[in-house]
C-alpha cells in the first residue's frame, strides 16, 4: 500500500466510512475459536445494517451497527449473524485523502485482533 494514510478521529467517526468491501489482510486469534465464520473470515462486505462474511467454503450474513460507550464515547462494532453475536472495539481507522484506500483495527471481545484493508 503506498498511498498516504491518515488516522481517522474515532470519536467522530461516520458509519460511511466503515461500509464496503474489507480483505483480511491480518488476524491474531488469541483465544478465538478458530472454528467461527469470523475467526476463518477472508473477506467482509458491509452495507448499512447487512453484513456478509466470506471464508474458505463458509459465507454468512447478519447485521452490524457502530455503537458507543458512555464514558469516553469508544466506537465499538456490533455483529450479529447466524453463528454468533460479537462487538469488537474499533482501534484504528486509516483512510487516503480521496477515502479509496483504508485500513481498519478491531479487537474482538474474544480476543482475536483484526485487520481489514480495501481495497
Amino acid at each position: 500500500m503506498s498511498e498516504l494514510l491518515f488516522d481517522v478521529n474515532l470519536q467522530q467517526l461516520s458509519d460511511d466510512f466503515l461500509t464496503g468491501n474489507w480483505r483480511v489482510a491480518d488476524r491474531v486469534l488469541n483465544r478465538t475459536d478458530p472454528g467461527t465464520t469470523l475467526a476463518q473470515a477472508e473477506r467482509l462486505q458491509l452495507e448499512p445494517g447487512r453484513l456478509e462474511i466470506q471464508a474458505p467454503g463458509v459465507q454468512d450474513a447478519g447485521q452490524w451497527l457502530v455503537q458507543r460507550d458512555n464514558i469516553l464515547n469508544r466506537p465499538y462494532l456490533e455483529i450479529s449473524t447466524g453463528q454468533e453475536q460479537t462487538r469488537a472495539l474499533i482501534t484504528r481507522l486509516r483512510r487516503s485523502r480521496d477515502g479509496s484506500v483504508s485500513q481498519l483495527n478491531l479487537y474482538f471481545q474474544s480476543g482475536m485482533e483484526m485487520q481489514l484493508t480495501r481495497p
